[in-house]
């Protein structure tokens, strides 16, 4: 029964008390059916007495009520003094509760009940109770002999009864009937003079003990018997004087009873007017005794007659020199009105329309705000303040209970009249305001018409210093109906305030009760004659010459709910207490692994969203006073756990603003209390509290000739492709693929059975030294192996990496999900790593974009900017969540792997020093110092050459040609290669093979490395498995340093015809110059190739070049080329011409690689050119070779021309036209006979002015006929004359292999140098479509 419900003015208080051994579920259970009975029918209570007894006894055909309440504990002796002002204060009937059986009798029962009733009532007591004893029998014994006898003032209830409840009410209406029986009798005794003067004595008047009461005045016996001994009084004990009593008015205050009080027919009377036996009381007022008259009746249930009363005694008070008498009749008048309301509505399912403009609960609060005001003006002028403060206190709950019960009842009527009457009758009120939003508050606020500040103003009239001067019980009441009625409101900050001195309230009681129970302690321990103690206070038992500390058992019933106070109350100010929770214990363990941070996340958001979204909440100053009093709460308690999850919440939610000191203090607390519980032997472990201490997780990569690498097992059977090896980095045929870059992330491969490493870097944000006791990795698939790091500090606010070791012991898949970390006395916990992919990034930075974005522009009202309320209502929240399960870390655990060494090298510290274009043979010897056979080796290179290569040709700028000729070096001119692949297939284990390995001089290369790859191909002694399309490679690399000298360089390389040689010139440089001239059959079929050699290095070199072409013999040209000097290499190569189609082709590519058009676009012709370039070129290459060798040592190599280029001119001169033009000098011999003009030295000898003839030979070499023109040119042409037309001579269709001759005559007029050159054209085609031409020289000369 709540004690601050509106109409308790009403309530006849009624204690329950269990009697003798009756089991305490029993005891509840016949308990709960006694307090179902909250109102007796008036009609229903017996009326038998006929004396002043009869005074407040109902008429048999009443139709109210009389309202019963249930207290679970007596009003406390320090308030007897109100036992006049306020009766229903008091507990007015006992009924005790007692279960017999065969071993405790009905005797016992009663003889007990009466023990405790003496015990529990104060002695002088204005009331005495009304008791009985109900006895339950038990259901076992039934029938027993030692029940059947009836003894006064116990009331045995048989099991077997059927309607048990029925005859519960009529005990109850029984027991009223005395109780209004004890009424009547202390009404007579303050109705006579000296009992009213006593009522006027003081302030909070009591009456005396019967015994004290003047003997002259009062005739009769003024004793008061219990409701047990049932005395038999007559009427001659009644026959005092009485007071007359007039009525000052015949109508009440209340304007809305008026009628009713006017019609009503009321059961007493002023008594008949006599004299007084003295003077004793003439002065006294009677106001007061209205009052308790109307006191009286509103107990008894007769509203009508106590609104008479309080009426006639408001008259009275109005001088105001009784304020608080005055004040507490205005309450009772309040209270009636309820109750008339209450009959007048009963049954009503609706509330009680208003269509006047007053609200129809107004008069009751101005009467309550009348007395709120009555008892705070005499709290001020009177001395007395505990019990006026208890007035005060209980006026204005009264006042705010009429308002919430209208607020949370939607309205003035029935559901509010039942919930002002009795409060615990319905669940409306919980069910209307367990919605706590701010829509439904205000929702209840229109509707009701009251609002939520006048509600929270009123109650707050009772929060002031007066709070002080109320006994511990009353002020906790007080505080504890203010914060359920803020609670309610849904004001949690003033709720939190209204809190935290209940707790205070709860642990003054808490460490009084604790000194009485020491001062009761050693007052038994000193009768005993033991006085034994210790320095330090505690008590020690003696025995001989050791002693043995006594600690007292700690009652811990309760704890938990102040607890749970104290958590509510800071979690309203942004404190979370319960952060860290104690680990559940399952499967023997006393951890919980899998938990995670931030309320049960495992998944930390490593991503920054937190750091982000954390923004300060409330006042850090507040906040940090507050710890302090959690913290001091669980010591006072104690509760050692308590205070270490106190501690360690709050260092792990608010130490960013936690002092240094703070930090230190908490966690030294937090130690001493975890290390406390230990000794005693009771140490639940706590969750892990320090935030996520795991920045990262990350595999360190094996040494580089200890990892496996993947392979296709197609390579096991193919030849090793060059190719593939160099231009890996260009394989991709396209320039530009997006799919690559979003393909899946390379593997962690490593070996079973081998140890790996992982590096955990932890942080710790705090100022002290964070301790470890243990971390260890979470991983699933494979069994995998590792040892947990023990016993780790980690230094303040820095982060702090260590190494953990670990084995794979079966192949398949292992995954890394996180670490599993424990504090000292804590419980282990589980945190997951994931591995963020790109999407997950992107999120990631949406979403905190959008945290920071929206953290200082939006607001959020009241209590939902804590954290945690806020996290759950940001606008970050609407981005998708990922879709896919985080990823971790992954492994690739492969089958054991064999391991090889270099055990010997012919070269001395790894270095080669070459010539460029030189060969040497670098030799390792490789040892198989594993147990596992090698059944597959392969040798690959690389050098300081490939990679610009590669990155040229993987950025396509270059040309066409350029990409061929950088391909073509990369295949065919490679510094490393290994030619005897086929020497070793199998090494077995600790045996040794050597390896042959070729070195090429090659400009550029500064460094190479030579990889070993090899593997165990065959595992036939293993367990069959699934055929895999991948085998596992390791790979040893063998560092090796170039020094590459480039000492010949070749450039100025040309093509000339041999008919165009200058032999003079050449004779003029023929000191530098070494030139081969055999003999060859046409000149006009042959070109010189001529370069230039120069060598830059300090010593001379013989340099050679060869010549190699098919239908000519084979020749060769040598020349030393000495120190800083260069010479120039001449060679005869006969010309030859390429079909069409092979011209026609389109410069190779030597990888798959999609080509791309140039930046510059060459026409047709230009590109029909330029591949006839390159196919001549690389004819030429194959027919002319270089190579050079020291002059005095055998060092040699080979010379690339790879580097000349071919130009138009040259291709003229090297390539043979499609129609061969013959040019020949005729003169007439001395017998008359044609014959050929000397020759010699590359050109004709004639005289001037000389009869000649040219004759012009032209054969068509293709394989169709043609129609050509022939055009002759004379140089210089003014000093030859010719016959007829030197252009377009007709020559006719010629067939293939067909020769037509034409012969002009001509003569020279002058001597000296003169050429002729004729040019065979197609008819009809352009000027530029020659096909065929020849040249020749004339020396003419008189000597001729």
């Amino acid at each position: 029964m709540n004690s601050h419900a509106f109409a308790a003015l009403a309530h006849i208080q009624i204690l329950v008390l269990p009697v003798g051994p009756i089991p305490r579920a029993a005891f509840e259970k016949y308990a709960a059916e006694i307090r179902t009975f909250d109102s007796i029918r008036l009609g229903d209570i017996p009326a038998g007495m006929k004396d002043e007894r009869a005074r407040f006894m109902p008429n048999p055909l009443s139709s109210g009520y009389l309202y019963l309440s249930y207290p679970s504990h007596p009003a406390p002796p320090r308030h007897i003094s109100l036992s006049l002002f306020r009766p229903s204060h008091f507990t007015l009937g006992i009924i005790g509760v007692a279960a017999c059986s065969s071993t405790y009798s009905l005797a016992s029962a009663l003889e007990q009940f009466e023990n405790t009733v003496l015990d529990i009532s104060p002695e002088g007591s204005t009331f005495p109770p009304a008791k009985v004893c109900f006895a339950f029998e038990d259901e076992e014994i039934v029938g027993s002999t030692g029940l059947g006898h009836a003894l006064p003032g116990i009331v045995s209830i048989p099991s077997v009864m059927g309607n048990k409840k029925l005859y519960i009410g009529t005990l109850l209406a029984d027991l009223c009937s005395h109780i209004l029986a004890e009424l009547g009798r202390v009404y007579h005794v303050l109705e006579s003079p000296i009992g009213n003067e006593y009522l006027n004595s003081a302030l909070f008047p009591t009456l005396p003990s019967p015994s004290e009461m003047p003997l002259s005045i009062s005739s009769g016996n003024f004793g008061y018997p219990s409701y047990s001994s049932q005395p038999e009084l007559n009427s001659s004990g009644l026959a005092a004087p009485g007071i007359q009593i007039k009525r000052s008015s015949t109508a009440g205050p209340g304007v809305s009873h008026t009628a009713s009080l006017i019609q009503r027919q009321s059961t007493i009377g002023p008594p008949a007017v006599r004299k007084r036996a003295s003077a004793v009381g003439a002065v006294s007022s009677h106001g007061r005794l209205y009052k308790v008259l109307g006191d009286f009746f509103l107990l008894a249930g007769r509203t009508e007659d106590a609104s008479l009363w309080y009426a006639e005694a408001i008259v009275l008070f109005k001088t105001g020199q009784d304020p608080v008498w005055h004040a507490s009749v205005l309450e009772g008048m309040a209270t009636v009105f309820v109750l008339d309301a209450w009959s007048a509505g009963q049954g009503l399912q609706s509330s009680v329309s208003n269509n006047g403009v007053k609200e129809p609960w107004a008069d009751i609060y101005e009467l309550l705000s009348q007395a709120v005001a009555l008892y705070h003006k005499a709290s001020e002028l009177s001395q007395d303040h505990s019990l006026l403060a208890l007035t005060y206190c209980t006026a204005v709950m009264r006042q705010t209970s009429l308002l919430f019960c209208t607020w949370s009842t939607k309205g003035w009527g029935a559901l509010a009249f039942a919930s002002m009457l009795q409060p615990g009758s319905t669940s409306y009120t919980q069910k209307t305001t367990s919605d706590s939003s701010w829509t439904n508050l205000e929702r209840i606020s229109s509707v009701s018409g009251v609002s939520r500040s006048q509600i929270a103003n009123t109650v707050s009239q009772a929060h002031g210093p007066w709070l002080l001067h109320l006994g511990p019980h009353e002020r906790l009441t007080i505080l504890q109906s203010m914060a359920s009625i803020y609670s309610s409101l849904g004001y949690r900050r003033k709720e939190a305030f209204i809190l935290r001195e209940v707790i205070s309230c709860i642990m003054d009681l808490i460490v009084c009760g604790r000194e009485e129970n020491d001062l009761l302690r050693k007052s038994d321990v000193g009768s005993a004659g033991v006085d034994n103690r210790s320095e330090n206070g505690d008590e020690v038992n003696i025995v001989g010459k050791g002693a043995v500390g006594v600690r007292q058992n700690e009652i811990l019933e309760g704890n938990q709910s102040i607890l749970k106070l104290l958590v509510r109350a800071c979690k309203v100010l942004g404190v979370d207490l319960e952060a860290v929770c104690v680990a559940k214990v399952t499967d023997g363990t006393s951890s919980e692994v899998g938990g995670g941070d931030n309320n049960g996340s495992a998944v930390e958001d490593l991503d920054g969203s937190a750091d982000a979204a954390k923004e300060s909440f409330g006042w850090p100053e507040l906040q940090v006073g507050v710890i302090r009093e959690a913290i001091a709460v669980a010591e006072a308690l104690p509760d050692p756990l308590a205070v270490a999850r106190i501690s360690l919440s709050a260092l792990r939610t608010m130490h960013f603003v936690l002092a240094s000191n703070d930090q230190y203090h908490l966690y030294q607390t937090a130690g001493r209390a975890l290390a406390a519980m230990r000794r005693r032997g009771d140490a639940p472990a706590v969750e892990y509290w320090a935030g996520n201490p795991i920045m990262s997780l990350a595999l360190l990569p094996l040494a580089l000739h200890r990892l496996p690498i993947e392979n296709l097992c197609s390579i096991l059977t193919a030849k090793s492709s060059a190719t593939n090896s160099l231009l890996s980095g260009i394989i991709d045929p396209f320039l530009y693929n997006p799919r690559k870059s979003s393909g899946p992330q390379s593997k962690n491969l490593i070996v079973q059975g081998e140890p790996i490493e992982l590096t955990i870097t932890l942080r710790n944000p705090y100022v002290f030294d964070l301790e470890i006791q243990n971390i260890s990795l979470s991983t699933t698939g494979v069994e995998f192996e590792s040892s947990p790091v023990s016993a780790l500090v980690i230094p303040p606010n820095t982060l702090y990496p260590i190494t953990i070791v670990g084995t794979a012991k079966t192949r398949g898949t292992l995954v890394f999900r996180g670490c599993i970390v424990q504090a000292p006395w804590g419980a282990p916990r589980e945190f997951l790593l994931p591995v963020p992919t790109d999407v997950d990034q992107n999120l990631s930075a949406r979403r905190q974009s959008a945290v920071k974005c929206e953290s200082g522009r939006t607001k959020y009202w009241g209590l939902d900017s804590r954290p945690w309320e806020k996290d759950g209502k940001r606008l970050s929240t609407l981005l998708p969540s990922p879709k896919k399960p985080p990823q971790f870390l992954q492994c690739v655990v492969v089958p054991e792997q064999p391991l090889l060494r270099i055990r010997w090298t012919s070269l001395t510290h790894g270095a080669v020093m070459l010539y460029n274009g030189e060969e040497s043979t670098i030799r390792l010897t490789l040892e198989n110092i594993s147990a596992l056979p090698i059944g597959f080796l392969r040798l690959s290179f690389e050098d300081s050459t490939i990679g610009p290569a590669q990155e040229a040709l993987s950025e396509g700028e270059l040309s066409v040609f350029e990409i061929y000729e950088t391909e073509y070096d990369l295949l065919h001119r490679k510094a490393f290669s290994w030619r005897n692949e086929k020497e070793i297939t199998n090494i077995l284990p600790n045996q040794k093979v050597v390896l042959s390995v070729t070195c090429v001089g090659k400009v550029g290369c500064a460094h190479g490395t030579v990889h070993i790859s090899y593997s165990q191909v065959n595992r036939e002694h293993e367990e069959q498995v699934p055929a895999s399309e991948v085998f596992y490679t390791r790979q040893l690399s063998y560092p090796v340093t170039v020094t590459v000298y480039h000492m010949l360089e070749c450039h100025d390389l040309s093509l000339m015809p041999m008919v165009d040689v200058d032999y003079d010139s050449i004779s003029r440089r023929a000191s530098n110059s070494v030139i081969h001239f055999p003999e060859v059959d046409d000149p006009a079929e042959w070109c010189l190739f001529a370069i230039d050699v120069r060598n830059t290095y300090g010593l001379p070199f013989e340099v050679t070049f060869e010549r190699e072409q098919a239908g000519t013999e084979s020749a060769a040209v040598s020349s030393t080329v000495p120190p800083g000097s260069m010479s120039r290499i001449m060679l005869p190569v006969k010309k030859f011409r390429l079909l069409d189609d092979q011209i026609s082709q389109p410069i190779p590519t030597l990888s798959d690689r999609q080509f791309v058009v140039g930046k510059s676009k060459l026409s047709m012709e230009e590109e029909q050119a330029q591949r006839e370039l390159f196919w001549y070129r690389e004819e030429l290459l194959k027919i002319v070779s270089a190579r050079w060798k020291e002059t005095n040592g055998d060092r040699h190599g080979d010379l690339s021309l790879r580097q000349q280029r071919l130009t138009l001119p040259m291709l003229k001169a090297l390539r043979t036209d499609v129609v061969q033009v013959d040019l020949t000098l005729i003169v007439d011999g001395p017998d008359g006979s044609p014959q050929e003009l000397d020759y010699s030295g590359g050109k004709y000898i004639a005289s001037p002015n000389e009869m000649l003839y040219l004759r012009v030979e032209v054969v068509n070499s293709s394989l169709l006929p043609l129609v050509m023109t022939l055009d002759l040119i004379f140089d210089p042409a003014e000093q030859v004359l010719s016959e007829g037309v030197s252009s377009n001579i007709a020559i006719g269709k010629l067939k293939h292999d067909e020769t037509k001759a034409v012969e002009v005559p001509l003569c020279f007029l002058c001597t000296g140098r003169f050429e002729i050159g004729a040019e065979a054209r197609i008819m009809g085609a352009l000027k530029n479509s020659r096909v065929g031409a020849s040249r020749i020289c004339i020396s003419v000369r008189e000597d001729g």
